[in-house]
């Protein structure tokens, strides 16, 4: 499916980077709030979202990218791309002093490798994708995943060392380049199909959904198989995010193609009763809510004494709250300025 000779904004792709931060946020404040690994139906959604909406995000920054290099001459976008990158390394470092899962400086790297492979054909990215998954399943079985961390308080003391850092960076930080650049990758592979038809919109929905369950269930089969030969090898057919192996990879694509369809095709209908207006502000500003969410949302909780010892409904309760305002300071910012004062601020930096 080739990509709209002619590339208008997509509103539905706003909604869906909503969608993904508000995930996000949930996530983000279930940890700093001990709520997390908790039982029930709000535990089960917590562990749904944990790892799956900030890769729809990462899948999301893909397809902006590969839709900006369809759109403008490439090596403009990719001189573009490399000053924002190094915008993003330098927020994500300064906010790594606040927020130890800062996912910012990863995005820095994905950019500037995502911005470097741009001009390869999808097949080509298709392989870069499988090359590193397998990489990472290499890493895992030849180097120690828990080198640097202190897994008691999910700190990585090594961090601020060159060593450390880039271990850190490239096999088992948070979100590593290897294989995080994927879910980029696989982004930049979307911009390049019609988006805007309604079968590529179906596609992507029933795909995701059918994807997701087959290696929720083939997993679930291997687990067990491989745990009778050695237990350590489980990890490597989990879809959980810690450590990312090819499994999760496909989890996370999936449900990022499930997200971004259903956006795309309920998008003319929300648009037609109002909710668009309402919501596509704030998935304007993710980068300036992102920051938000940490330095106020979590700031505020200090205050509060709400971090650590809090239950599931104390941290969904709190993230609708802090969502909530977020939209409304959107919708308000979105009446006197084009851009979130970050994205602004990029804008007016990298170009």
């Amino acid at each position: 499916m080739a990509a709209d000779t002619k590339i208008g904004r997509l509103e539905g792709l706003d909604l869906a980077r909503f969608i993904a931060f508000v995930g996000m946020v949930i996530v983000n404040f279930s940890i700093v709030m001990g709520a997390e690994g908790a039982g029930g139906v709000l535990g089960a959604i917590i562990y749904g979202l944990e790892g799956r909406a900030a890769a729809t995000f990462v899948v999301l920054a893909g397809i902006g990218l590969g839709l900006a290099g369809l759109k403008g001459e490439i090596n403009l976008t990719i001189f573009t791309t490399f000053k924002r990158a190094a915008f993003l390394l330098v927020l994500g470092l300064l906010n790594m002093l606040i927020f130890d899962a800062d996912i910012l400086h990863y995005y820095a790297f994905y950019f500037l490798f995502g911005a470097l492979l741009l001009p390869l054909s999808n097949r080509a990215l298709g392989w870069v994708i499988a090359g590193l998954a397998t990489t990472a399943v290499l890493m895992v079985l030849s180097l120690d995943y828990e080198a640097g961390w202190n897994w008691t308080d999910l700190s990585y003391p090594e961090f601020w060392t060159p060593v450390g850092f880039v271990r850190n960076l490239f096999f088992n930080g948070w979100h590593p380049v290897i294989p995080w650049l994927a879910f980029l990758l696989y982004g930049v592979m979307l911009s390049r199909w019609a988006l805007s038809s309604a079968r590529t919109q179906d596609a992507l929905m029933l795909g995701g959904l059918m994807a997701f369950l087959l290696v929720n269930a083939v997993s679930a089969y291997l687990q067990p198989l491989l745990a009778m030969v050695d237990p350590e090898l489980v990890d490597l057919v989990t879809t959980n995010p810690i450590p990312p192996m090819p499994f999760y990879l496909i989890a996370g694509m999936s449900v990022a193609s499930m997200v971004v369809g259903l956006c795309l095709r309920a998008a003319p209908l929300l648009k037609s009763i109002g909710v668009l207006a309402v919501l596509n502000p704030a998935g304007r500003q993710t980068l300036t809510l992102y920051l938000a969410h940490i330095l106020l949302g979590m700031g505020v909780m200090d205050e509060l004494g709400l971090l650590g010892g809090q239950t599931t409904q104390s941290a969904f309760l709190a993230s609708g709250i802090f969502c909530a305002l977020a939209v409304i300071y959107a919708l308000i910012w979105s009446r006197f300025f084009k851009r979130g004062p970050i994205e602004a601020l990029m804008r007016k930096v990298a170009g």
